[in-house]
């Protein structure tokens, strides 16, 4: 059989070199019926081997008669009915080609996404330790945005998955893309919602937080991320393209390296948009909900009486406050950076927020302040009572045994 190698050659010296057929024949050493063939035909030559009967040829009237009755009879009953003795393989390769014939149409339909409509969200817990002080590692949560239209990935490491910081977290997130999608789509983390009675509810903290914004938050039904595909494959994506081969001296730098990574991954060309994230964002961003012009109360917010030992607990930690504010009441306020106690107008504690459990953070300030004044109240001298000062008149106790009836009645 003629090569390719050879057709080519021929149609070059003949098309080229405007040799005649004969001189092709001397120069190839091929048949002159060989030279003609090549000339005549305009594809390159290719092998097909016969086509050859299968044992399945003689069954198949009896295959499709089942898949009539029965489109989705599996292979293995199928083979059970004709009383199949050969390689199921075979068998199996027909039926496949078969069954679409019998089976009812089912396309799929593909899923859209309106610039600025929706934004989905979900937490991430990376499968690595970050050292967070104290001689503590752990995997704190990373809360992952992903604009629906444009695909583009928003996310940073926060300190807790509870309400406060959950939403401190947002509202960071929502700085960085200047504006908020028309609607948030959320699974059923403890401090977004959950479902009850067969119907979404969204926490109280998270109700007040989307009513600032102005903005809905759909809820996914219970076990089912596929709603949320967008944000698992990010997730995933994250796993396997941002971790590999980093180490991260902690939470702060683990944020630092993300967000210049993201700036990278947002702008490689994403296989199903065609194109890139950030190529799609202006007119995602543009169709957005502008944010409200005062940011909402954000953060932890408590109010305690200071007690005597001048500190005040913030999850799991405590933190010191200048002892002047003990026996009243302070207000506690912590972002995801930082943790200030005020006394009124005055602030009298600040600290940076301490991601590791179970620790006590004392500025130097408040120990030395503490001590002097307890040094003081010990060599305080006791006051003698003013002659302004009542005296308390002091009763027979013989009348407190006549009201008992503890005496003998003459």
């Amino acid at each position: 059989m003629m090569t390719v190698e050879d057709w080519a050659e021929i149609r070059r010296l003949h098309r080229v070199e405007r040799m005649p057929i004969k001189a092709i024949v001397r120069r190839l050493g091929i048949s002159r019926n060989a030279v003609r063939r090549a000339l005549a035909r305009d594809s390159p030559p290719k092998y097909e081997r016969p086509a050859r009967g299968s044992l399945v040829d003689a069954v198949e009237p009896r295959v499709r008669e089942l898949l009539g009755g029965c489109p989705t009879m599996p292979a293995t009953v199928i083979a059970e009915r004709i009383g199949w003795s050969h390689s199921l393989t075979i068998l199996k390769d027909r039926v496949r080609v078969l069954r679409p014939f019998y089976l009812p149409p089912d396309p799929a339909t593909r899923t859209t996404y309106d610039p600025g409509a929706r934004v989905q969200c979900d937490l991430w817990f990376p499968p690595v330790e970050i050292p967070l002080g104290a001689g503590q590692v752990g995997s704190p949560p990373v809360l992952v945005m992903v604009a629906g239209y444009s695909r583009m990935i928003f996310a940073m490491m926060l300190p807790s998955r509870q309400a406060p910081d959950l939403i401190a977290g947002h509202w960071a997130l929502l700085g960085r893309m200047g504006a908020v999608a028309r609607e948030l789509v959320w699974d059923n983390e403890a401090a977004v919602g959950s479902w009850r009675a067969g119907r979404p509810r969204l926490t109280d903290d998270f109700e007040a937080f989307r009513g600032i914004l102005g903005i809905g938050v759909h809820q996914c039904r219970p076990r089912d991320p596929e709603a949320k595909g967008l944000v698992e494959r990010a997730n995933g994506y994250l796993e396997t393209s941002f971790l590999p081969g980093r180490a991260f001296t902690g939470p702060d730098d683990f944020n630092a390296q993300l967000a210049g990574w993201l700036v990278l991954a947002n702008g490689r060309h994403h296989r199903r948009l065609g194109c890139r994230p950030i190529e799609r964002w202006e007119a995602d961003r543009a169709a957005m909900l502008p944010l409200p012009p005062v940011a909402p109360q954000l953060g932890w917010r408590t109010r305690v009486r200071l007690p005597r030992d001048h500190y005040v607990r913030l999850g799991s930690n405590d933190y010191s406050v200048d002892p002047v504010a003990v026996g009243r009441f302070v207000d506690v306020v912590a972002d995801l950076e930082r943790v200030t106690v005020r006394l009124g107008d005055k602030v009298v504690a600040t600290h940076e927020r301490c991601w590791a459990r179970a620790q006590t953070i004392t500025a130097p300030g408040h120990r030395k302040a503490a001590l002097a004044m307890a040094a003081a109240a010990a060599h305080r001298p006791v006051q003698a009572p003013s002659d302004e000062q009542q005296e308390v008149e002091q009763r027979d106790l013989a009348d407190y045994d006549t009201m008992l009836g503890l005496t003998d009645v003459a």
